[in-house]
């Protein structure tokens, strides 16, 4: 991850426990809140299982009007097959799905009010652009004028005015991808669902992409569902991230509270850089790691009790020796443009840390951190406990 920006907020933050304590975070962006916004979706109580294996259990998810909702997660989460019930490309096996009001968890796709952009682009190549942006229209037997008004619409609203009798294999991979958003946008959805859109693009590209569809998200007033493994297109692009693993959603919130206030371990260590050390709570505001006592923010915990600490590579401060709560080494240092990222040795844990000041390799340093960038959370008992973290 790169470094924060220097403009803090003070927000509530709620802790893995009754308790409440006020926390200052560095603000990427700031998303619309979706709080006061009108529920559009419902997914209650979704299960599915193929071939005997489950892939969701149980999920329940809330998607507002007009919002850019990110489905986040590694490969086998749960989160594509979530967005193909939602277009019903898929049938659940259990639970329903409520769009606006009305279940349509049996209504076949053509006839809920989605359009799905898929990674491959899934563009008709013995077609023009102007064929491929009209299909959707022409089978609803919409008159011509109205396709051709519709055309000229969609094409400059994805930048590609001028396009119309140019063939799919004439452009490149992001202007195929345009022409496959403009070919769902003229069918005038509600919901934009999005399948890795931007998965087969080069770096730069992906970028330029990333930016065009929060433009096209605001130009068009709708809502966005995206599907992405990728953590940056999920913090660059979302209102709400929901992240995901065997099924079960782990946290949802915003950029930010993912980013800076993880709720398990999973999340932590998905999301952006983090040192997750077994650490134990001596009492509130006391945590012992790696043998030595660091003041933190957190309560309710219990005394002497074991404990995950999340503390992010930014967030690990570099001083001398004498002035840290602990000694270490520095063992590898990358120079990564906007900061340096070095690993430290310390009480026998590799620590990551990200920062613009560069200490050479071997230099002894003391590591510091301040209370309110430590992350307390309670170790799970079994993995299924993990996996299922905030779902039961």
């Amino acid at each position: 991850m790169g470094q924060h920006t220097t403009e803090f907020l003070t927000p509530r933050v709620f802790c893995s426990h009754e308790d409440t304590t006020t926390k200052k975070i560095d603000m990427i962006h700031t998303p619309e809140v979706t709080a006061m916004k009108k529920e559009l979706i419902n997914l209650i109580d979704i299960s599915k299982s193929f071939d005997g294996e489950s892939v969701l259990d149980e999920l329940n998810l809330s998607i507002h009007e007009n919002e850019f909702l990110t489905l986040l997660g590694p490969s086998g989460c749960g989160k594509t097959t979530t967005l193909r019930i939602l277009g019903g490309f898929v049938t659940p096996d259990k639970g329903r799905v409520v769009f606006d009001g009305q279940d349509i968890t049996s209504l076949p796709p053509n006839k809920r009010q989605l359009n799905t952009v898929f990674q491959k682009y899934a563009l008709f190549t013995h077609m023009n652009i102007a064929e491929n942006i009209a299909f959707g229209l022409k089978i609803k037997n919409k008159p011509q004028s109205y396709i051709n008004d519709k055309i000229r619409y969609a094409l400059k609203l994805v930048n590609l005015e001028g396009y119309e009798r140019r063939m799919p294999d004439s452009l490149s991979g992001g202007q195929q991808q345009r022409i496959a958003i403009a070919r769902a946008i003229v069918n005038e959805p509600k919901v934009l669902l999005l399948d890795e859109p931007l998965g087969a693009l080069d770096l730069k590209l992906r970028q330029d992409m990333q930016y065009e569809l929060i433009r096209l998200k605001n130009e068009l007033g709708i809502t966005f569902i995206y599907v992405t493994h990728d953590q940056e297109e999920a913090l660059t692009m979302s209102d709400t991230i929901v992240v995901m693993n065997q099924g079960y959603i782990q946290q949802i919130g915003t950029p930010e509270t993912i980013y800076n206030e993880p709720e398990n371990a999973f999340v932590a260590d998905f999301i952006g850089d983090s040192n997750i050390i077994d650490s134990v709570m001596i009492e509130d505001k006391l945590v012992s790691v790696l043998g030595a006592r660091f003041a933190c923010v957190d309560t309710g915990f219990g005394n002497n009790k074991p404990v995950d600490v999340v503390i992010r590579p930014e967030d690990v401060e570099l001083v001398k020796p004498e002035e840290g709560t602990i000694q270490g080494v520095v063992s590898h240092l990358i120079f990564k443009g906007v900061h340096y990222e070095m690993e430290v040795m310390a009480n026998g844990f590799e620590w990551l840390v990200h920062s613009t000041q560069m200490f050479p390799v071997g230099t002894k340093v003391g590591i510091r951190v301040n209370p309110f960038n430590i992350q307390i959370m309670n170790k799970p008992e079994s993995e299924d406990e993990e996996a299922a973290a905030i779902e039961g």
